[in-house]
């Protein structure tokens, strides 16, 4: 035999091998929700509402009696996606650009990808929209949703789907569902493992929910929470609208239940589910102190089930302390890949051999682990006994889960220790101050990304305009009446080229007649060039699905948007602004939702 010929056959049979392996990794399914407390299942004991589904996924693995998340959205995501903790990655907000964790950081999409998954996320990624923050860009291949905090229209909305804007389908927990099924049926026909990241974006406000899911909770009693601090002042209808959401999550996790037993797949097949942060309302959570936002046990113990059957067994209790750092090397190491490749060591321990009943699950195996949190100035520290808060309260959680008590004085040195052991957290991992926080500019043009979106969120108003509301994440400009008004992007284009500039816009048919003009500034402040077109067209007035929400919402409400071309104009690389003006104003105006950039294709001249 030759000596190439057997190079040949060693090479074909290590990617033989290699495929083989690939192909006998489980699947991984995460669901992550949104503002459901620990206290929203009625596998923890909340009398006012039925959550079969999930409860009965929970009992078929194993159940993280201490598992942790942060105080609010973004910084969850982040540490989920990581495995470190957010405050090393530069995320200190959870609107206008705050919510982006730094570049140098590798996600379990990244991991999974390279390691020959096909990976996909759908729903709210609230982790930065413009490429190279876009969940395309950090290793999901497919991506259906949004890319804002709160949304809001749950109904059909305007939603992305790698990049290109585009409509929903019925009602948004439904729809996003459907495609995660679609996307698992089709890469089961393929006979590719798959990891699918399902961030639903309910019980999140507004509190707009289904006719027919209303219909049930309408009129229902609601059994209050046992500690008087969380059930004073509750909203009756809030948390009836809350837990309508959290029975139509549980409808559709059951749906992509029955999806993996249809396809004989169920066995093969990680699933994991959690939630956020704690409850977004006053309502049953175990009585535990404090909830979303907050640094102790109500604002950041989250439910956490994880079924695996061919290698977790049922009703498996951990009562290890555990968090959403942990779920990135758990998840690799069932999956044989590798995560040494990272910008810094992970905060994450796995937990596979807890899992798989190689280690204890009461919390002997690290007696010396902590976790921290921290949001908003606050901070605390879990050990596996005691949580103490930077505010000196040290409560005695085995013992006193809800946190009734302060027993700093009865264990000084337990209370001194954690504080030390904070302290340092704090200094090494250098939290950002929100209220002083540089901003960041929003990258455009990625060469590897043909669209850049910029909504109305990332951008700064002079003049008469106004925003819509005071939660940036899904809101419009208006009142933009004078040829004074403008709307600035504070921009850095990663790489020269020439866009084409399509406006998402609402007008009265008095604004008929305005005149849109976008101008490119360099750093120095010096213009480039400009492009401008004329509105022609009005949109509806009313606002969308109003009659869906059970409670006044806090966030704006959310018009039908018309798109209009604006032209195309040359931006060189490098920092800038690009900035929005109405040399010509009728009437009151156009609303501005957001802009989409478009990297036209270069030009090629005949041989």
């Amino acid at each position: 035999m030759k000596p190439i010929s057997f190079l040949v056959i060693v090479v074909t049979c290590f990617f033989a091998m290699d495929r083989e392996t690939v192909a006998t990794r489980p699947n991984v399914i995460v669901i992550l929700t949104d503002d459901q407390g620990w206290g929203d299942l009625s596998l923890h004991g909340n009398p006012n509402l039925q959550t079969p589904n999930i409860d009965a996924m929970a009992r078929q693995g194993a159940q993280l009696e201490n598992f942790y998340v942060c105080p609010v959205c973004s910084p969850t995501r982040a540490e989920f996606l990581t495995g470190r903790y957010h405050t090393r990655m530069g995320v200190y907000s959870t609107s206008a650009g705050g919510e982006r964790f730094d570049l140098g950081e590798r996600t379990i999409g990244d991991f999974f990808s390279t390691a020959g998954y096909a990976t996909a996320a759908y729903g709210k990624w609230h982790s930065g929209m413009q490429p190279p923050y876009h969940p395309n860009a950090r290793g999901f291949d497919d991506f259906y949703g949004f890319c804002s905090g709160h949304w809001g229209n749950y109904f059909s909305p305007m939603l992305e789907h790698n990049g290109q804007i585009t409509k929903g389908d019925g009602f948004i927990i439904d729809d996003l569902t459907n495609h995660a099924i679609d996307f698992i049926t089709q890469r089961h026909a393929d006979d590719k493992p798959f990891f699918v990241y399902l961030p639903l974006n309910t019980p999140h406000s507004p509190m707009a929910v289904p006719d027919e899911k209303w219909a049930e909770f309408a009129e229902r009693p609601i059994t209050p929470d046992p500690t008087p601090a969380n059930a004073k002042g509750s909203n009756i209808d809030h948390t009836r609208a809350a837990l309508a959401l959290c029975e139509n999550i549980d409808d559709n996790v059951g749906r992509l239940l029955m999806t993996l037993d249809t396809h004989h797949i169920a066995q093969e097949t990680i699933v994991v589910y959690f939630c956020d942060n704690g409850p977004n309302g006053k309502r049953f959570n175990g009585g535990m102190r404090g909830r979303k936002g907050s640094v102790h046990e109500g604002g950041v113990r989250s439910p956490c089930f994880i079924r695996y059957p061919d290698a977790i067994r049922e009703n498996l209790q951990i009562k290890s302390i555990t968090g959403a750092i942990d779920l990135l090397p758990t998840l690799a190491e069932l999956c044989q890949i590798d995560i040494t490749n990272t910008k810094g060591p992970l905060d994450g321990q796995s937990i596979a051999d807890q899992l798989t009943g190689h280690a204890p699950v009461d919390g002997s195996q690290a007696p010396t682990r902590l976790l921290f949190t921290h949001w908003n100035g606050k901070a605390s520290v879990r050990s596996q006994r005691w949580r103490y808060s930077i505010d000196g309260r040290l409560s005695d959680i085995q013992a006193d889960r809800v946190e009734q008590n302060d027993v700093a004085k009865q264990f000084p040195g337990v209370a001194k220790r954690l504080q030390r052991q904070l302290d340092g957290w704090l200094s090494e991992t250098e939290p950002i101050d929100r209220r002083t926080a540089s901003t960041r500019p929003f990258p455009v043009g990625h060469p590897d990304f043909a669209l850049t979106t910029l909504p109305a969120r990332d951008g700064i108003a002079e003049g008469s305009i106004r925003r819509s509301n005071r939660f940036p994440n899904c809101t419009y400009f208006f009142d933009w009446t004078s040829e004074q008004d403008a709307i600035l992007f504070d921009v850095d284009v990663l790489e020269a080229g020439t866009f084409d500039i399509t406006m998402f816009y609402g007008a009265a048919p008095s604004a008929i007649g305005t005149t849109i003009e976008v101008t490119g500034f360099n750093d120095d402040g010096v213009e480039l060039t400009s492009t401008s077109s004329t509105i022609e067209i009005a949109t509806p007035r009313e606002f969308l699905n109003v009659s869906q929400d059970r409670v006044a919402r806090q966030e704006g409400h959310v018009r039908q948007w018309r798109d209009i071309s604006l032209g195309s104009i040359p931006l060189p690389a490098g920092p800038g602004t690009l900035r929005m003006t109405a040399p010509v104003v009728h009437g009151s105006g156009v609303e501005m939702r957001l802009l989409v950039l478009e990297r036209r294709a270069p030009e090629t001249t005949s041989p």
